[in-house]
């Protein structure tokens, strides 16, 4: 009988919940045995709160569980339960510190106690040095605030919480203010709080004094996503390089055996501690819903130029201040000297700081202003002493500035800078190319007249703007294109009905023959009807189709296909047109935002190292035989000979030998002894 003492109802919590939730009136006595036995544990307790007590753990879970079955009873457990933590929780057993949250998490779920006392007081738990319960925390505070706008926005919840996130950045304790911080970013991303308040709370982390909490913010507007396993107490570490970087560094710097040791020391490293990367998504709407951008990055200049942090940290900042220049097209004129004490060809991280110089350039940069780091990255990339992909990347950097802003190039340094077009390195050759064809759209007359090409229409609509000038249209520009489609497409529309009647009238069988027009055929049409219309035409034309429809996605790609066809179509009266127009998504489609690959475009394959070449001949050996052939014994057990003796003897031992002798220091008596055996030998074959 001793054994099922464990069965009977007031030592057995978990039994008589169970029952409880089935039937709480039958159980009234029982729960209010249990009840008194918690508030007795309590007194206890609150004499010595630093002790374990599992016996008062098990009843609060217990009360709980069965909170909804006796409202009245327990309308006091949850707030009492608050209260408990808010005093003691720094003192509290972990074990039972948890254990007083998960029944506070459970009271929630049952909508028994309000969100907001609830959250404020997990936020202040956070500052606890117990990695569960904050982690514990976390995933319920996000899925909390995730309910409450589940069905519509809760306004009144979200300001107050949010209020209280903002004194949370600036708590004293780095680790709360961490955690407040990944919570708004997660709410952020799963689009809950995507307000421009929430963006402009995360941006106050920016000038935090804890350096894992200024990472973290960067990283957000920078879209650079965290490990996930990444401990939230370790120190936060900069984003590393990649297999790509890392080559492509040792490929611009100076080719020393010692930056290649460093290098491939570099890469075992890296291979070592290889994670999963995540798909780099670019956060433009928060960058977008900033208050305020000039003021915020000027202070964050401010930052950047007094900062002592890791180089890491600086680049982050760097790139963050650029891509809100670019965005926004401010007016922050010392970032550009900044970033010029930078632009050295063994500086570290050289191509993404190019990457800042080019996204912070937009056409309403004074020309004087830009014209110092257009000159700074040519004099000191592009140069011959320099290997090829360090003028390529020179190149193809000015030509991203110069993109934003054209005026900042003046035509001297253009044209020296056109005449790498011959240059014996392919790369180098093709990015002043590139600076040439970019330079035929926007003004071809800086170009000589051998390097501006054949005329096209849009370099002969190509107009020479001003510092500040702005050319508003209020139409979209080759529109004009779909009405001229729609008027061919009618038109082939009576063509085919009248030859299909006529076929089948003449027909005995009265067969249908299909007239098929191929696109390339009504591209060249099309082409030709707009390029003999008079411009004055166009603009009606097209400025009636704005006006008068919705344009798709489709409309819009034959808009642009029109508009590309004018850089390849030759201008009236030059001769021939050329019909086929291809699209370059990754030219046409850039974005806000630059990436690396516009400024370490390489169109060949760099030529590979010594050790890169014998590793690469050794591995096509691996299945084949050797070339020499070896000699077996016939008895694998038989010694060696003399004569294979004699080859693993050292030469100083048979240097007196006859043997080793060579032709040239026989004597005369060796000699004529060797002439006599072969002619005896000969005499014998014979």
């Amino acid at each position: 009988m001793s054994g099922r003492t464990g069965n009977k109802l007031p030592n057995n919590l978990p039994q008589l919940q169970n029952l409880i939730k089935r039937d709480p009136q039958s159980y009234v006595e029982e729960f209010q045995q249990q009840y008194r036995h918690y508030q007795s544990n309590m007194q206890i307790f609150r004499l010595q709160p630093d002790k374990p007590n599992k016996e008062l753990a098990d009843l609060s879970m217990f009360l709980a569980q069965v909170s909804h079955c006796y409202l009245q009873q327990l309308s006091t457990f949850p707030q009492e339960l608050r209260e408990l933590l808010m005093s003691h929780h720094t003192v509290l057993h972990p074990d039972l510190r948890m254990t007083f949250c998960k029944s506070l998490i459970l009271l929630r779920n049952k909508d028994l106690i309000d969100p907001c006392g609830l959250l404020e007081l997990f936020f202040e738990l956070l500052r606890c040095h117990d990695k569960l319960l904050r982690k514990t925390l976390y995933l319920h505070i996000v899925a909390d605030i995730k309910n409450i706008n589940a069905k519509h926005k809760n306004n009144k919840v979200n300001t107050t919480l949010q209020n209280f996130m903002y004194t949370m950045l600036r708590d004293s304790n780095p680790l709360a203010a961490k955690i407040s911080l990944d919570v708004m970013v997660e709410l952020y991303k799963r689009n809950i709080w995507n307000d421009a308040k929430t963006v402009n709370v995360i941006v106050t982390a920016c000038f935090s004094k804890v350096t894992k909490i200024v990472v973290a913010g960067l990283k957000f507007f920078l879209g650079k996503d965290e490990d996930e396993k990444n401990d939230s107490d370790s120190e936060s570490e900069a984003e590393g390089p990649t297999v790509r970087d890392l080559k492509v560094r040792y490929a611009t710097g100076k080719k020393t055996t010692k930056s290649k040791k460093k290098m491939d020391k570099a890469m075992k490293v890296l291979k070592k501690h290889k994670k999963k990367k995540r798909v780099e998504v670019f956060n433009f709407s928060a960058i977008h819903l900033i208050h305020d951008p000039q003021d915020f990055s000027e202070k964050l200049l401010k930052q950047l130029e007094d900062s002592k942090e890791r180089f890491e940290v600086k680049m982050m900042m760097m790139e963050f201040i650029s891509r809100l220049v670019g965005i926004h097209e401010l007016f922050l004129f010392n970032f550009y000297p900044f970033i010029q004490r930078f632009l050295q060809p063994h500086q570290r991280e050289v191509t993404k700081i190019l990457l800042c110089a080019a996204q912070a350039s937009h056409q309403l940069v004074p020309p004087e202003v830009i014209e110092p780091v257009i000159m700074t990255i040519a004099n000191n990339f592009v140069t011959d002493r320099n290997s090829g992909e360090v003028m390529t990347v020179g190149i193809n950097a000015i030509r991203e500035v110069a993109a934003r802003c054209p005026l900042a190039l003046n035509e001297d340094l253009l044209q020296d800078l056109v005449q790498y077009k011959m240059h014996k390195d392919k790369n180098v050759m093709m990015s002043a190319k590139g600076l040439i064809q970019l330079f035929r759209s926007l003004n071809p007359h800086m170009l000589h007249k051998r390097d501006r090409g054949r005329p096209t229409e849009a370099s002969a609509e190509a107009k020479i703007k001003n510092y500040g000038e702005l050319e508003a249209k209020d139409y979209i520009p080759g529109a004009e294109v779909l009405e001229v489609e729609e008027i061919e497409k009618d038109g082939e529309k009576e063509q085919d009905g009248w030859e299909s009647a006529s076929i089948s009238d003449g027909d005995d069988d009265g067969e249908w023959v299909d007239v098929h027009h191929s696109g390339d055929e009504d591209t060249a049409e099309v082409a030709e009807i707009l390029q003999n219309m008079p411009v004055e035409e166009r603009k009606v034309k097209a400025a009636a189709v704005s006006g008068s429809r919705l344009l798709t996605q489709e409309d819009f790609k034959k808009i642009r296909l029109v508009q590309l066809a004018k850089e390849i179509d030759n201008a009236p009266g030059k001769g021939q047109k050329r019909t086929n127009v291809d699209l370059d998504e990754e030219e046409d489609n850039r974005g806000e935002v630059l990436t690396l690959r516009h400024i370490e475009k390489l169109h060949k394959k760099p030529k590979d190292d010594k050790d890169t070449r014998l590793a690469t001949a050794k591995a096509g050996r691996s299945e084949r035989k050797d070339f020499h052939k070896k000699h077996q014994k016939l008895n694998p057990f038989a010694s060696t000979s003399n004569k294979e003796k004699r080859k693993t003897k050292n030469f100083m031992m048979m240097r007196h030998s006859e043997g080793v002798r060579t032709k040239g220091k026989r004597s005369f008596r060796d000699k004529q002894i060797a002439l006599r055996d072969s002619l005896l030998k000969k005499k014998k074959l014979h």
